[in-house]
């Protein structure tokens, strides 16, 4: 796996740098140094004062792991919302997690902290604090959760025996609700919700 770590702080991107050397991963270049020829990132760490457009346009194949480097709430939720994020994750995550979560990216799944995402979108009033997203039916909560295990549209339908056009009418009412316009968006407001308890079939 070819990573690139483009991060605000020097110090913290040559600390992870050597983390992830020391556990197996033998192509990681530091934004800034001249790579290897040809050297084409799968995977971009960056943060908050990092995450831009012109980077993530020069390389438009790869997966990028936003860090959590304390930042304000608003600030981490617009750069989910504003950029082609596939996973976030805290300064605290610790190497078991940190694979899995590349892993899973690289795969084309998505990666959230959990409790961060949670934290961000409380702060937000996307949930409620007993941790709903606001404003949601239950079958559209069956589609959320069908939309969180990646199925497409046409699966969906098949699980919960609806029409494909019903399940598209369903969703873009829900990307009306929550004010977005995209699967990914929904991905990341659905990390922590009521849908524990809600199942795609």
């Amino acid at each position: 796996m070819t990573i690139l770590i483009d991060l605000g702080s020097q110090l913290m991107s040559e600390a992870i740098h050597q983390f992830l050397m020391a556990n197996g991963y033998d192509n990681v270049v530091v934004s800034g140094r001249s790579p290897a020829g040809g050297f084409t990132p799968q995977v971009i760490l960056v943060d908050i004062t990092t995450v831009r457009h012109t980077l993530l346009s020069r390389y438009p194949e790869a997966k990028v792991l936003l860090i959590d480097t304390g930042v304000e709430s608003e600030k981490l939720l617009a750069a989910l919302l504003s950029h082609p994020i596939q996973g976030l994750l805290s300064t605290r995550t610790e190497m078991p997690l940190l694979k899995k979560a590349l892993k899973a990216i690289t795969e084309g799944q998505i990666w959230i902290d959990n409790e961060l995402v949670k934290a961000l979108l409380q702060d937000t009033g996307a949930l409620s604090k007993t941790g709903k997203i606001n404003g949601i039916s239950g079958r559209e909560q069956e589609i959320i959760a069908c939309v969180s295990q990646g199925l497409s549209n046409k699966q969906i339908a098949g699980r919960l025996e609806l029409s494909e056009n019903t399940v598209k009418a369903h969703l873009n009412t829900i990307f009306k609700k929550l004010n977005i316009t995209s699967r990914i968006k929904l991905m990341t407001l659905a990390v922590q919700s009521p849908l524990a308890g809600v199942s795609c079939d």
